[in-house]
This record gives C-alpha cells, structure tokens and sequence, in this order.
C-alpha cells in the first residue's frame, strides 16, 4: 500500500468520474463547440453568481491569465508573502504580463484592508501603477487557513474604491466554504475574477476554470490561446470537473477531518517542534534539528509514505479523497515509530 500525503492532487478518477469522462459528448473548443466545456464554464461561473467561465488545464494558468488580463507591463499586483502566485507559478507575474509584485506579510497568508491600503502606491512617474489586489483561499503555505466573507468585504470596497481589480486565487476555495459554509454565490460578488482548480481536493486528472463578467472571460480566451492552452476535444477533461462538482465537494470534510487528527498524532510527538493550525486538509509543521527534512522524507518513503519536504526541517502533508483511514492509521504507526 503506497500512501502519498504529498499533495491533494495526487488522486486518480474514480470509476464513476471515468464513466462520466469516456460519455462527454466533444467538439473543438477551440471553435467554442465542447458541449461539455460549455456546461461546465456555465456551472462553475453560475455557482458563484459570475457571467461566465473559461476552462483552463491550470490552476496556474487561469491566475496568469487574470493577472495579465487585469494588469499592464510596469503595473503592481498586491498579495500576501505567502502567496501561490509568486512562490509556485514560475515568475509568471513578471514573465507574462511584465508586473511585479508587492509582498505583504499577513496573518497566516490571509492580508487586510489596512495593510493593502498602507502599499498602494501614489500616483507619481517614479512609483509602480497600484492595479491588482490577489488573495488565496485556502492559502497553501500558511497551512490551509482560509478568509471568512466578513474579512474580504472590507477588502472589496477598499478596492471599488480605489478602483483596484479584485482576483481569488480560489485553488482551495471548496475547502474554504467547507468550513465557513458559506454561499459561493457571496463569494462570487467580492470578486472581479475567481480561479476554481479541480484537481486539488475534488478528484479530477487536471483543469481549473477562470470565472468573471463576459467581457472579462472574452479577454481572457484570447490570452489563453496567447499562453498555449486553447486545447481541442477537451470535454474528456470538462466532464471530470462536472462529475467533481455533482460529487466531491461535500465530501471535503472528509480531508478535514483526517487532517485535525493527523494534528493531534503529531502534537504527541518528541520530534516534532511546531505545527501550524490545521484549519481545513493542509498539515505544516516542523521537525527537530536532530533530524533534516530530506531523511525525515527518506524514512517515511522507506515505509511507502511519500511526502514533501516543504523546507530544511518543515514538512507538509494533505489529506485527500484518495487518503483512507486505514492510510491514516499505518501513517500513524510509522511516524510513531521514528525516534
């Protein structure tokens, strides 16, 4: 039995999603004739209360797609030091729409009004155009802490009123409402452009979709061919993220759950140093001196866990629909057994 805890998106289709995925009824989406991408850009746009949506194969892509839709070359996009934008998209921010970015240093990778007011720029010849705000929700380095709707709306009009575009790198935002049980449709009216992946958590081969008003998405599609992701029949995919959205959201607790009790195994143990609250399917925490990420990664994979060292002595784990309890009790037999 392999069990990996490396990320969440490391879950395979099951039956039923390939069942859905080998029935899409295809056309060339390119032409805008996938009938299937075509239901699934409606539904995701539709459930959180947007115009329309463009599927993408990335998560990367659909954040990259907004930043350059949003921004132009010399612009400043604002975001938390933690965020998936600028750590883990390659430098898109400045190597596609030519935009550097501010780094503010939030709460576990959740920023507030006050502080993005505090780093918008004034209106000089020598100073960056202040033109994007960008949260993440769940916000992967911080350990899955999430923004309830209480703490963006301030953020929201802080933007309208300085007429800054409003993006939600929402990789994780089922996972959000999970806990929040919130309604994605007041999500949905926060923001000018939401980026829904569905392959992190929800069970999917690959694929994200950009959601926003028709105008947006029609610039969008056309960067989108810019960035080489204008695919073909490529309702095989839409149909996974259709069949994902039907099934796998309520079941995220699932993860949830498993994660708080991987969090309590951990606090129990001598080696361990710290742990970040787990607020949703994310584990970070860090290990003794005595012992480096690299062997602790080595000594789990001997035991067929696999993981990912996430720093010199931090690691992370994510739980996922893939990840049983019967996983989670051999996880906790060999993390017992290493001194």
């Amino acid at each position: 039995m392999i069990i990996d805890l490396r990320s969440d998106t490391v879950t395979k289709p099951t039956k039923a999603m390939l069942e859905a995925m080998m029935n899409a009824p295809l056309g060339d989406d390119v032409f805008g004739e996938d009938p299937t991408v075509i239901e699934l850009e409606k539904k995701a746009a539709a459930l959180f209360g947007k115009e329309a949506g463009l599927f993408c194969p990335s998560g990367t892509m659909t954040n990259q797609i907004a930043i350059k839709v949003h921004t132009q070359p010399g612009d400043e996009v604002l975001c938390d030091v933690n965020s998936h934008i600028y750590n883990y998209e390659g430098g898109g921010i400045s190597f596609n729409s030519g935009v550097q970015a501010k780094l503010i240093q939030g709460d576990r990778g959740r920023i507030t009004a006050q502080q993005i007011e505090q780093n918008i720029n004034g209106d000089f010849d020598w100073l960056t155009r202040t033109t994007l705000v960008s949260l993440e929700n769940t916000v992967n380095r911080a350990g899955g802490s999430y923004y309830t709707i209480d703490m963006i709306k301030p953020i929201q009009k802080l933007c309208a009123d300085k007429k800054l575009n409003f993006h939600l790198d929402g990789a994780r935002i089922f996972n959000a409402l999970t806990e929040t049980k919130e309604n994605p449709k007041d999500v949905g009216s926060l923001f000018d452009s939401i980026s829904i992946c569905l392959s992190k958590g929800l069970g999917t081969p690959a694929g994200s979709v950009l959601i926003g008003t028709k105008e947006f998405i029609k610039k969008a599609r056309r960067v989108r061919k810019v960035f080489g992701g204008g695919m073909r029949q490529a309702g095989i995919l839409a149909a996974a993220g259709i069949y994902a959205l039907d099934n796998n959201v309520t079941r995220l607790k699932e993860d949830h759950i498993r994660a708080k009790k991987i969090e309590r195994i951990l606090k129990s143990l001598p080696y361990i140093t710290s742990i970040l609250p787990v607020d949703s399917n994310i584990v970070i925490f860090d290990i003794d001196t005595k012992i480096s990420g690299a062997d602790f990664e080595k000594k789990l994979l001997e035991n067929n866990i696999k993981i990912a060292a996430f720093g010199k002595q931090t690691i992370r784990f994510v739980t996922h629909m893939d990840f049983t309890d019967e996983m989670l009790e051999q996880t906790e037999k060999v993390l017992k057994s290493i001194q």
